[in-house]
């Protein structure tokens, strides 16, 4: 177990302070937990004795004495992060400050079911911390990002469109065949709006994270915490309507923006474009391929294929039309767009943004800033351990 069951409640709120701030000064640290420098530097003191936070080096001068700096001690364990997705998944091992120490990322589908999926995970887990030189008994916390609506306090899907057999079913109970770490389990892009919250330190506190991959969904942070509303389903944003008389989703409505305007749909087009001879490049990749998925429409767009770039641009406007609601709603100061999209390039996010712009209003764009994920495919896997560290803490916390 980490050594920090034996903290104050005092020492754990630093602790907290010092995971969110990457590394941090003695100074900083003191103010940003408004403790008294007395008060903090004993306990500082106090932790880097017990092993459970070390220093890292020093600051760059600003004048006057060279500040050190701390992180959480990597004699804590280590952390196991999980980021799955509907056609694929990864698993990595992070230190408890979040540098990634090994991972792994293969395609997989979800539809194989929990029980093929997960024994996949467990064995990945294991070869990862052998080659860390870590046993299962290090292992802080696992935390794990998974494509569907998550009951948060069970860690179970409710009815995941994309993962039917995964309804209710108990991934906690599955890994604990292998490790005795507690599990935590939430939805892909509320844990991709974790990373992104520790990659800014906490610095935004209103913003949104839009996935766009097999399907489309946002992770909602509000006042710096992620918001996953009363039933866990909030940032369900794939099935808002953007064409009544569109195709029918999944879901069983009509022209929702996921079957209009993700991966698949993206994927459909092009197919559609090629059979019809409107591309040459599309034509060739389609007979060598046999099929057209979301990376070879960024591959022929980035190539300047018009076809591809008007397939992008439709589904760029689309996708922005849903988020000019969501943005006059919820009034962000920052939307970040990750998943496979983010290959495509600046053409994708240009209509994005020219339709938000367009249909939202202006105080809710003035400030607006619409960007990619700046911790790009890797925001899933660090996301995953934010997870596993944050709520390892709140654990213990709340056993005090």
């Amino acid at each position: 177990m980490p050594r920090w069951n034996d903290l104050s409640a005092s020492e754990i709120t630093l602790l907290d302070h010092v995971f969110w701030s990457s590394s941090i000064s003695r100074e900083a640290l003191a103010t940003g937990s408004s403790f008294s420098k007395s008060r903090a530097n004993a306990a500082v003191a106090g932790m880097l004795e017990q092993g459970v936070l070390e220093p890292t080096g020093e600051q760059v001068a600003t004048g006057g004495r060279r500040a050190g700096t701390l992180r959480l001690s990597r004699g804590l364990g280590v952390l196991l992060g999980v980021a799955l997705g509907a056609t694929g998944l990864e698993v990595g091992v992070l230190a408890p400050d979040l540098e990634l120490l090994a991972h792994h990322s293969e395609p997989a589908d979800v539809r194989d079911g929990p029980a093929i999926v997960l024994s996949r995970v467990r064995a990945l887990m294991r070869e990862l911390l052998k080659q860390c030189g870590a046993k299962p008994r290090d292992v802080i916390a696992i935390g794990i990002g998974v494509p569907g609506p998550v009951d948060f306090e069970s860690g179970q899907l409710v009815n995941p469109p994309l993962m039917p057999e995964w309804d209710a079913y108990s991934i906690r109970d599955d890994l604990r065949a292998d490790f005795s770490a507690p599990v935590f389990v939430d939805n892909d892009v509320n844990v991709m709006a974790l990373g992104e919250l520790w990659r800014m330190q906490r610095g935004l506190q209103n913003f949104l994270v839009i996935k766009v991959g097999t399907g489309i969904g946002c992770g909602i942070v509000c006042h710096g915490q992620v918001y996953r509303g009363a039933n866990g389903s909030a940032g369900d944003v794939g099935h808002i309507c953007v064409d009544p008389a569109g195709p029918r989703c999944h879901c069983g409505n009509l022209g929702c923006v996921e079957v209009m305007a993700a991966g698949p749909a993206i994927a459909r087009e092009a197919t559609a474009a090629a059979l019809a001879g409107q591309s040459a490049l599309l034509k060739q990749m389609l007979t060598e391929r046999g099929v057209l998925k979301l990376q070879d429409v960024a591959q022929a767009s980035r190539a300047g294929d018009v076809a591809a770039n008007a397939i992008v641009q439709r589904a760029g406007a689309l996708i922005g039309q849903m988020l000019a609601s969501v943005v006059n709603f919820y009034n962000p100061s920052h939307v970040f767009i990750g998943g496979g999209i983010q290959r495509i390039g600046p053409l994708f996010l240009a209509a994005v943004r020219q339709s938000v712009y367009h249909r939202s209003l202006a105080l809710s764009t003035r400030h607006l800033e619409i960007q990619y994920t700046p911790l790009g495919e890797r925001a899933g896997l660090i996301g995953a351990a934010v997870l596993a560290m944050q709520e390892s803490l709140k654990l213990v916390e709340g056993a005090k």
